[in-house]
């Protein structure tokens, strides 16, 4: 039940309060506390709530949903840069290369051609320029951190430092050079044979069974873990998530579950263009090019249903993140951003549902690493700024439960963390308030507005009904 009580003349809720409205009280209350000799003061006087015990380094679940266990983070994070280095690739003489070191460096492109995103990923390190993006974000430069040491040290081990835009984001996903230089074969193979064709047409994990046997990999093990991931990939994207709904008497959903079951026991002979593999292309083509009305469809669908979309996305967010300190975003993160942004077109992501998955990827980094680094709680701030912005301009209702799913995890972390005063601040730390209650607030206050805007949909709805 919701409680308010006084203490100094100042309203406080209690835990539990029923009406987001009401929750908005405490982050109001003490939004007009935010200045330092206030907030020590302030808090030295309220009493102690035991219902809230947060643990500094708790990991926040995911507000985008559950996918299969089947699926781990090394899955998802595997198959989100088969994805980035499909969505860059190039139809060129060159395409998917990169080269060990530049001498000179052209001016960054905007464009979205295949091959300026090619140069991107060719582009030599050595000449990027500080982060315009870290910059409006509120982030510290760390070159200096980077200039003091020259190599990478991975797990005890000292590794070369990536010199290219595409070998640093290689490293950051934390893919090996063996995987890497078999993805792009892969991918010149499927360049080569279907010329012309837009790579939202393709089926990523089915064009790559179709490419490699087990002779491609280093042994049957590491064989077989690939090909279970890319058919449990198929599997979340056109059977447990997929991007329209599926029939319950989907004849090709049937078909697939029952492939999917039997290579699990027994792998299928890939990179043959053979009778399962056959079987399977037909099935997979089935399922990914289906539409509620009937129409054809120029694109394919495997990936971009929710949250599989997002998951997938959130990954990709993620390697924007120093891998030698995860709490730094790397310097050269406008040139990886702008590559990164290219897999919309497969995901089925706009700018709107980007800014709401980087929130979260900045606000969920600053507590996974003991909101030591209060510059990242600065940018998912901002970054939330963006979103205020965007929730006045969409009506869709997809969109809006992702929104509602993010803000409030967002906005029950801040809670909790406020309500626990006592075990969350003290003098060392008081600066960090501020941000907190500026991110509680603006969560509300959007949340608040997305609510009335979902009650004036409905009620049009019924209006225009009757």
């Amino acid at each position: 039940m919701f409680v308010v009580r006084s203490v100094n003349g100042v309203s406080l809720p209690g835990p539990n309060p029923r009406p987001l409205q009401e929750r908005l009280i405490l982050f109001l209350i003490l939004h007009h506390h935010h200045r330092r000799h206030h907030c020590l003061s302030f808090l030295r006087h309220l009493p102690l709530h035991p219902y809230y015990h947060p643990t500094a380094l708790s990991p926040l679940p995911s507000p985008f949903g559950d996918l299969t266990p089947t699926l781990s983070d090394s899955d998802l994070r595997s198959s989100a840069y088969e994805i980035f280095l499909s969505a860059n690739r190039s139809s060129s003489s060159r395409p998917l290369t990169y080269i060990s070191n530049t001498t000179h460096n052209s001016s960054p492109t905007n464009t979205s051609t295949n091959g300026n995103s090619t140069a991107t990923l060719q582009k030599s390190l050595t000449s990027a320029a500080a982060s315009k993006m870290k910059k409006a974000l509120g982030l510290r430069s760390s070159s200096s951190r980077r200039s003091s040491d020259s190599s990478n040290t991975v797990a005890g081990a000292k590794t070369k430092r990536p010199v290219t835009i595409g070998e640093l984001m290689r490293v950051q996903m934390r893919v090996s050079e063996a995987s890497d230089s078999r993805i792009r074969r892969g991918l010149l193979r499927i360049s080569a044979g279907q010329v012309g064709r837009r790579t939202e047409s393709m089926i990523l994990p089915l064009e790559l069974l179709q490419q490699f046997k087990a002779s491609d990999f280093t042994d049957q093990e590491e064989y077989e873990a690939w090909q279970k991931r890319n058919l449990r990939m198929l599997e979340a994207g056109l059977l447990l998530h997929p991007h329209t709904p599926l029939e319950k008497a989907n004849t090709a959903a049937q078909r697939l579950r029952q492939i999917i079951h039997a290579a699990l026991d027994r792998p299928i002979e890939t990179g043959r263009n053979n009778e399962s593999m056959q079987v399977l292309r037909t099935t997979v083509m089935a399922l990914a090019s289906r539409t509620s009305d009937g129409a054809v469809l120029e694109s394919c669908h495997w990936a971009d249903g929710f949250p599989l979309n997002l998951r997938l996305y959130e990954m990709l967010l993620e390697a924007c993140f120093d891998i030698n300190d995860d709490t730094s975003i790397v310097e050269e993160v406008d040139e990886l951003m702008e590559l990164i942004k290219k897999t919309w077109g497969i995901l089925g992501l706009n700018q709107m549902l980007h800014n709401l998955c980087f929130t979260w990827v900045l606000f969920n980094r600053y507590v996974a690493t003991g909101q030591v680094e209060i510059d990242l709680l600065y940018a998912a701030d901002s970054q939330l700024s963006e979103v205020a912005k965007d929730v006045k301009m969409t009506k869709d209702p997809v969109y809006s439960k992702i929104l509602s799913s993010t803000l409030t995890a967002m906005l029950g972390w801040a809670e909790k963390r406020l309500l626990a005063y006592h075990e969350t601040f003290d003098s060392g730390n008081i600066d960090s308030m501020q941000s907190i209650v500026s991110v509680g607030v603006l969560a509300a206050k959007i949340l608040v507005e997305d609510i009335s805007n979902e009650y004036r949909r409905r009620r049009k709805n019924e209006v225009d009904g009757t």
